[in-house]
C-alpha cells in the first residue's frame, strides 16, 4: 500500500438531513485495512462522538446510526494520493473530492468541520470560495496529545453544534 497511487476506499456517509459535514484528509492504513473512518484503535474520533451523543459505538452499524441521529455527514477531502504512512504529512500527489458538487447535492448541510488542519488547508485551497460555515476541530489522533480527551470532547460539542 505504501508509495503506490491510493484511491478513496469508502463512499461518504451521508444523509437526507446531515447538517454538519466532518471532513478528514485521508483514511488511514488501518482504517484501509478495515475498510471504515476512523479505524485506528488509538484514533479517538468515535469515542469523542459518542461521548457527545451517548450513542454506543460498538459495531461499524452503530456508528453510522450515531450519525444519522446526530445528522452528521462524514467523508474525506483527499479523493487519491500517495502515501509513506499514516501521517497526513507524507500524503503527495493529491487530488480532492469535489466538496462542491457534494455540498449542492446535499443541501441541508450548513456547516464543514475539519479534522485535520490538512484538510482545512485542502478546502480553503479548493472550495474557500463556497459561503458555507467552516470550523475546526482538534485532531482525534492519539498522537494530538497537546489536548486532553475531555478538553477535545468540549471543543466538538461547542463547534458542532448547528
Amino acid at each position: 500500500m505504501i508509495n503506490k497511487k491510493l484511491e478513496h476506499p469508502f463512499q461518504p456517509l451521508v444523509f437526507k438531513d446531515s447538517k454538519v459535514l466532518i471532513l478528514g484528509s485521508f483514511p488511514s492504513i488501518d482504517s484501509f485495512d478495515k475498510s471504515f473512518y476512523y479505524a485506528h484503535p488509538r484514533n479517538q474520533f468515535w469515542k469523542i462522538l459518542s461521548a457527545l451523543s451517548s450513542y454506543p459505538i460498538n459495531n461499524r452499524d452503530q456508528k453510522i446510526w450515531l450519525l444519522k441521529e446526530s445528522k452528521y455527514a462524514l467523508w474525506d477531502m483527499v479523493k487519491n494520493c500517495t502515501r509513506d504512512n499514516s501521517l497526513d504529512s507524507s500524503l503527495e500527489d493529491i487530488e480532492v473530492n469535489n466538496i462542491a458538487e457534494f455540498l449542492e447535492e446535499h443541501p441541508s448541510i450548513k456547516k464543514v468541520a475539519f479534522t485535520g488542519r490538512l484538510a482545512e488547508k485542502l478546502f480553503k485551497m479548493h472550495f474557500g470560495y463556497l459561503e458555507v460555515e467552516t470550523v475546526y476541530l482538534p485532531s482525534p489522533s492519539s498522537a494530538y496529545a497537546k489536548m486532553s480527551f475531555e478538553s477535545k470532547v468540549a471543543v466538538y460539542r461547542e463547534k458542532l453544534e448547528f
